[in-house]
C-alpha cells in the first residue's frame, strides 16, 4: 500500500532567509539554493540505458514503465520509500552516484532543494509542460526565484472522510475531528505535517492568532496548533500510517470520521462501505508530487526522457486512476474519461484555477515567516512536537 507520510525522526534544520510565497507568478522568492547556478541542459541526449529512481510505491508500475523502456532503452530500477523523510535521507549527497530522481512530495521538496540534493530542470524539454494546470507550473514547493527544481506530477487534497451512517449529512467543518462526542472514533495520519491541518482550522476559527500560512507559524501560532492536537489525542482511535490502515479502521467500524485522501474513499466505496468525503468550509491541505533530478545524477538523459513521458496525457491518466490521484496535465482529463467515465470530475482534474485557492499544498516548514523575519518554527521542531502529541 502506497504511503507518503514523514515519520522518520532525522531531518535537516532549514534556515532560509527572505523566503515567502508569491501570488502573481507562483513559486517562492527566497535566498538562492546551493544548486541555483547549475545550468540545466538545453537538449536531451541519447538515453544512457539505465534510470535509478526513489519513488512512492507503485509509481513505476510496469503498465507504463515497460512502454517507456521499449521506446527509450532506459531500464528503470526503483526503490520504494515509505516516507518523505526516507526520501530525503536517501537523496543526501545529491543522490550520491546511485540515484537519478525522486518523486518527492511538498513536505520534502524544500529540504531537498536547500540541502543541495536536487538541481534545476529545464521545463522547455518537457513538451507537455505547457498543458499543466497553471498552479502546478510553478508551485511554491518546487520553484524558487523562477527556477524549477523539478517537474510537477500528480496531486490530491486531504479530505474529511466520514461514515454516512453516523453523519447522514456531510460535516461542514473540521471541528468533528476535535469534538469530544467522537471520542475514540477518530483517525488522522501519523505525520508531523498534520500540525498544518490544525493550523488551517485555527486560521479560520481563531482569527486573532493571525495565521496566514499553515506551514509558516510563529511560536505562538505553532503552540496553539500543538495544543489543539494534544486535546484531540484522547479522541484518536489510531494514527494511521498507510492508506490501508485507515481503510481497515472504517471497514471494521472502529472509526466514523478521519482525515484521508480520495484513494481511501474510492476503495471503501468499491468495497460497499457507507462512507463519503468532503472538503469542509475551512478548506483543506493537500499534497503535490514532483519528479526531481538528483544533483549527481549519472543518467540525466534517461531522467529527462522519463519526466517527459510521465507528463503525457495517457500516462498521467493511467497513474491518476491507478492511485486515486489527480494529474497536473489538463489534457489528461479526456484520457481519464476514456478509461473510466466520470473520473475527470471525480478527481477534480477539470477544476478551475479558483479551486486551488481552497487548498494549502504541503511545503516544508522553514524558519522564515511571511513578513521575512526568521522567527517561524522549522520542520525539525514539528517532528519533535509530533512525537510528544502522539505519545
Amino acid at each position: 500500500m502506497w504511503v507518503r507520510l514523514g515519520t522518520v525522526a532525522a531531518a535537516v534544520l532549514i534556515a532560509v532567509t527572505g523566503c515567502g510565497s508569491t501570488t502573481s507568478t507562483g513559486g517562492t522568492v527566497g535566498s538562492p539554493p546551493p544548486t541555483a547556478n547549475i545550468k540545466p541542459p538545453t537538449a536531451i541526449g541519447p538515453g544512457e540505458g539505465q534510470l535509478n529512481l526513489i519513488a512512492w510505491e507503485g509509481y513505476t508500475d510496469k503498465s507504463w514503465v515497460d512502454q517507456f523502456t521499449a521506446t527509450t532503452g532506459c531500464k528503470v530500477r526503483a526503490k520504494y520509500a515509505g516516507s518523505s523523510d526516507e526520501m530525503v535521507s536517501l537523496m543526501k549527497g545529491g543522490g550520491g552516484s546511485q540515484w537519478d530522481m525522486v518523486s518527492a512530495s511538498g513536505d520534502a521538496d524544500l529540504r531537498l532543494i536547500y540541502g543541495g540534493d536536487v538541481k534545476p530542470m529545464n521545463t522547455a524539454l518537457i513538451p507537455d509542460f505547457n498543458n499543466f494546470q497553471t498552479y502546478f507550473k510553478a508551485p511554491a514547493y518546487n520553484t524558487i526565484n523562477g527556477i524549477h527544481y523539478g517537474i510537477s506530477l500528480q496531486w490530491g487534497p486531504n479530505t474529511l472522510l466520514y461514515s454516512t451512517k453516523k453523519f447522514p449529512n456531510a460535516p461542514t467543518s473540521w471541528n468533528v475531528l476535535y469534538d469530544t462526542a467522537n471520542k475514540g472514533l477518530v483517525t488522522v495520519p501519523d505525520n508531523p505535517i498534520q500540525i498544518a491541518d490544525a493550523a488551517l482550522y485555527l486560521m479560520k476559527t481563531k482569527a486573532d492568532l493571525g495565521i496566514k500560512d499553515p506551514y509558516e507559524l510563529t511560536q505562538k501560532q505553532f503552540d496553539a496548533a500543538v495544543a489543539l492536537l494534544k486535546q484531540q489525542r484522547p479522541l484518536i482511535k489510531k494514527y494511521w500510517a498507510t492508506a490501508g490502515d485507515e481503510i481497515t479502521l472504517f471497514q471494521n467500524g472502529d472509526v466514523v470520521v478521519g482525515a484521508a485522501w480520495p484513494y481511501q474513499t474510492i476503495q471503501l466505496k468499491a468495497a460497499g462501505a457507507a462512507v463519503a468525503d468532503t472538503i469542509p468550509t475551512e478548506g483543506a491541505t493537500g499534497w503535490g508530487d514532483t519528479w526531481m533530478l538528483a544533483t549527481n545524477a549519472t543518467h540525466p538523459n534517461c531522467a529527462y526522457l522519463w519526466t517527459a513521458y510521465v507528463s503525457t496525457p495517457k500516462v498521467q491518466a493511467a497513474q491518476a486512476l491507478f492511485f486515486g490521484e489527480t494529474p497536473v496535465n489538463t489534457k489528461a482529463c479526456a484520457e481519464m474519461e476514456a478509461l473510466q467515465a466520470g473520473s475527470c470530475a471525480q478527481y477534480h482534474a477539470d477544476a478551475p484555477g479558483s479551486y486551488f485557492n481552497t487548498i494549502k499544498f504541503w511545503k516544508t516548514p522553514i524558519v522564515t515567516c511571511p513578513d521575512g523575519t526568521n522567527t517561524c518554527v522549522p520542520y525539525a521542531q514539528w517532528q519533535t512536537a509530533w512525537t510528544s502529541i502522539t505519545a
